[in-house]
């Protein structure tokens, strides 16, 4: 019998796109990836999870290896212990059925689990449920309408909207949507818009 998806109010931070395939059935939620090590290095990607565990929390969820648990470490010293989950999938032997060879260490990662062995490592981290989410969902053309995106003068409308939010202002259309999906119902983010293109004018 399929389970309702959890809508989580935490973010989940996953290693890769395969991983958050997998959660992506489970989870009615905001699902973002470190892109392995890339984290390390991606100023902005550390400002947003920063910003997002401000305001939601973040639950980490990586695989079980060395690699796993050095990007977890990272992320957690990132946006802060007191805003960290942390949600884990057993060490076992194996490999993803897309890859030829195991990984280093052998053990199966998180695209690799079992539907019920990912949902409950999120229900034991201890992330928080929320109600169905309800209202309409923010679009790329909501974005247009509001001015920040597809005009020839959306650029410092854009800017002024994202660091009113405490947002990073490069975000892409569709993370800024996912973002705002997340975050805010459609009336709010509205709201904020125009208030943001009534002082810009």
């Amino acid at each position: 019998m399929n389970q309702e998806r959890l809508r989580v109010r935490q973010v989940i931070v996953v290693e890769g796109r395969y991983d958050a395939a997998a959660l992506e059935p489970l989870v009615d939620g905001l699902i973002l990836t470190t892109d392995g090590f890339g984290i390390f290095k991606d100023k902005e990607k550390q400002q947003l999870l920063r910003e997002l565990g401000r305001a939601r929390g973040v639950l980490i969820l990586t695989d079980s290896d060395a690699a796993g648990f050095r990007i977890r470490r990272f992320v957690e010293n990132v946006v802060g212990k007191e805003r960290t989950l942390q949600a884990y999938v057993p060490s076992l032997p194996g490999k993803e059925r897309r890859k030829a060879v195991p990984g280093k260490e052998g053990l199966l990662g998180v695209e690799g689990m079992d539907a019920a062995v990912l949902r409950a490592a999120i229900l034991n981290a201890g992330a928080q449920q929320c109600e169905p989410r309800k209202g309409r969902t923010i679009t790329h053309a909501d974005l247009f309408a509001w001015g920040l995106s597809g005009r020839p003068d959306c650029q410092q409308q854009r800017f002024l909207f994202l660091k009113r939010l405490g947002l990073p202002v490069r975000l892409s259309k569709t993370a800024l949507c996912r973002v705002l999906n997340s975050l805010y119902s459609y009336e709010e983010v509205e709201r904020i818009a125009q208030e943001t293109a009534l002082t810009n004018q």
